[in-house]
């Protein structure tokens, strides 16, 4: 490396990309030989169970430094994320997944704005080429919500494609949660924060590895992990619920001491008596969310566990 020059590490998180991996080392490493940088690439493996890790030892990169952290079994993409930040030696680490949604040339754009001395630029999507209207909406919805119940405001259609500086990762690699929710651990960081506007391309290859049970299961993460609204909002059903009740008895009352009608107030009772049953149900249901992650960061298990190390220089 030239003295002075730039060191960028690329992290991509990686799960049974068999399809797209080629492709995607080919632009990566086209990107690394036109880029005025020093750039190492981390491929994290993430458990998967075709021929990806196989694919990415044996890529000709023709000189660009290509490193592979194989986990032991899939732990997450949020945790392969995380897994390559704590590895990157970079002064700039950019993060974009394995898919090739997100074009690796605007990463160009985003090595000129972090020179031009932002320490975040994360990509804005302008367009989601490929992608069904129901996921678009869906999106679209999340990002608002989560923006109404956060202390911490997240930039809408974002995802984890960005670039951040060497202290804002040092940030992140003293957060210690397990529940990760990168996008908002960045946001909460603060710093100078900049977007970038681009238009993102379809799958290249293969399948989406976010189903929709594991998209509402990131949402659940995202909302829980950086407010603590939905706890408040139990606390409002609550007394919601309490009012019906109180309106129930008073009806009750009145039915018993003014006329001789016994029946009918059944239906009222019956009313107040599920809707509160649901009310705290559904209290129940998000303290049990909370007091769960309480109890998976108490028990202070590693976030992942490696079982290959590959392309890394050996320790001095």
């Amino acid at each position: 490396m030239a003295i002075g020059q730039d060191r960028i590490s690329i992290v991509v998180p990686c799960y049974n990309e068999e399809d797209v991996i080629a492709e995607t080392m080919k632009r990566l490493c086209a990107f690394a030989r036109q880029a005025e940088a020093d750039v190492e690439i981390i491929f994290i493996d993430d458990g998967s169970s075709d021929s990806t890790r196989e694919l990415i030892k044996a890529f000709d990169s023709q000189g660009v430094p290509i490193r592979l952290v194989g986990f032991s079994r899939n732990f997450g993409h949020q945790v392969a994320v995380t897994a390559g930040i704590n590895l990157a030696q970079g002064d700039a680490i950019v993060l974009i997944d394995a898919d090739l949604q997100d074009p690796p040339e605007v990463i160009h754009d985003m090595i000129k704005k972090w020179r031009e001395g932002f320490d975040v630029v994360y990509g804005v999507r302008t367009e989601r080429a490929g992608e069904s209207g129901f996921k678009r909406a869906t999106a679209r919805g999340f990002y608002r919500v989560l923006n109404r119940l956060s202390d911490v405001p997240i930039p809408f259609d974002t995802g984890d494609f960005r670039l951040m500086s060497k202290a804002v990762a040092d940030v992140l690699r003293a957060m210690p949660e397990k529940d990760r929710f990168l996008r908002g651990m960045v946001s909460w960081a603060g710093f100078r924060q900049t977007p970038l506007f681009y238009k993102r391309a379809p799958r290249y290859a293969g399948v989406s590895k976010y189903p929709l049970a594991k998209m509402i299961r990131f949402a659940v993460d995202g909302i829980l992990s950086f407010s603590i609204k939905p706890l408040q909002l139990s606390v409002t059903l609550g007394m919601v619920s309490a009012g019906v009740a109180l309106c129930g008895i008073i009806y009750a009352l009145v039915l018993r001491i003014f006329t001789d009608i016994w029946v009918e107030g059944w239906t009222a009772l019956m009313i107040a008596v599920l809707f509160m049953g649901g009310v705290q149900l559904i209290s129940i249901g998000i303290l049990g969310e909370y007091v769960g992650r309480i109890y998976s960061q108490s028990k202070g298990r590693p976030l992942y566990v490696v079982d290959e190390y590959f392309g890394f220089p050996p320790p001095l």
